[in-house]
């Protein structure tokens, strides 16, 4: 089949994208035709984040498995770290071309707080996550020679001082779990941005953080150097390695989000998937088999990760993360751009 212009055939991929929209993405024969050869060429992916680091681990372990259902397509990173992750989605926004060849991958939480800060040059409608990749959540951690070795003991001693707590950023659910227990108590806990896990870690170690905030995985990795003693999530995903850490809610009675400081997840733009939705519904049902693929698991374990944190989450799951997080970081708003 051809098409006469230009224009009939925008209408035409217009209404194919309405239509398997409504179906749920069922595509009719003909627009599978279409699909079959996708995806014929490398698939770039933009990361806002350096390379070598979380992100970068996690993507590379995912898409090492995807290819092998996506003809064995290969998968090309390009790095642009910069301003809390804002360089890399201005480029991806920028530069990407709108045909499901171009995605994005990067931690939801603390990007997405990127626009509560300072409104992005694009419309957040532009662009969606489609797929949640883990489940990482935000921590409170101190040094095991501390002598603060428990929640209560952190909370009684900030109201008698302030508790200098290392976090890799303000903007950060990690950093919004720490906001959030000192309002809720009264402890005063003034955080230190440190740019980055490392740099935190290495402030606690020093002790010239009193505790830090951040992701749990890095943490339970290194249980001999630090103890957990707070998590901001709704549940603890491994209480047998962080001593049966408690939850902020259940231990303090509050009411907050799931505060999940490291949700990796990919996103394309919308104009992308109007345009193609054959294309996307195999980039879709493909990367749903990498979960149970046992090679991903062997892979993530390389990484030294939790296999616990590994949950897919589609597009509504990640919408619904995305907007509770950008609604807490409009309540922590001064904080979190350093006003007082």
């Amino acid at each position: 089949m051809s098409f006469a212009n230009d224009h009939t055939r925008r209408q035409f991929l217009k209404t194919a994208a309405a239509a398997a929209g409504a179906a749920g993405f069922s595509l009719s024969p003909m627009s599978s035709a279409f699909a079959q050869s996708f995806p014929d060429r490398n698939i770039n992916v933009y990361v806002p984040t350096r390379e070598g680091g979380g992100a970068d681990r996690n993507l590379r372990a995912f898409t090492g498995v995807w290819t092998k259902y996506l003809n064995n397509a290969k998968f090309e990173g390009s790095y642009y770290p910069g301003a809390a992750g804002r360089v890399g989605y201005e480029k991806y926004m920028g530069l990407a071309k709108p045909d499901c060849y171009d995605l994005l991958f990067g931690n939801m939480g603390p990007e997405v707080l990127n626009w509560v800060v300072k409104k992005p040059t694009f419309s957040l409608d532009d662009y969606f996550y489609f797929a949640r990749v883990d489940e990482d959540p935000g921590i409170l951690f101190v040094d095991r020679k501390s002598k603060l070795q428990t929640i209560d003991d952190i909370v009684a001693e900030g109201k008698k001082r302030t508790l200098n707590v290392g976090v890799s950023r303000l903007a950060h659910p990690a950093s919004l779990g720490a906001l959030a227990l000192a309002r809720h108590t009264g402890a005063k806990l003034n955080l230190i941005p440190l740019s980055g896990g490392k740099n935190t870690r290495a402030g606690v170690v020093t002790r010239e953080m009193d505790l830090g905030a951040l992701p749990s995985g890095g943490i339970v990795n290194r249980a001999k150097n630090f103890k957990v003693v707070l998590m901001f999530s709704h549940e603890n995903p491994l209480p047998d390695r962080t001593e049966n850490a408690p939850t902020i809610n259940a231990h303090f009675g509050t009411k907050l989000p799931n505060l999940i400081a490291g949700a990796r997840a990919f996103a394309i733009k919308r104009e992308a998937v109007e345009k193609y939705p054959d294309r996307f519904k195999i980039l879709t049902d493909t990367l749903q088999k990498v979960y149970g693929d046992p090679d991903y698991k062997a892979a993530i374990e390389k990484t030294k990760a939790p296999w616990e944190f590994i949950k897919y989450g589609g597009p509504e799951e990640c919408a619904k993360y995305v907007k509770e997080m950008m609604a807490i970081g409009e309540e922590y708003k001064d904080l979190l751009t350093g006003k007082t």
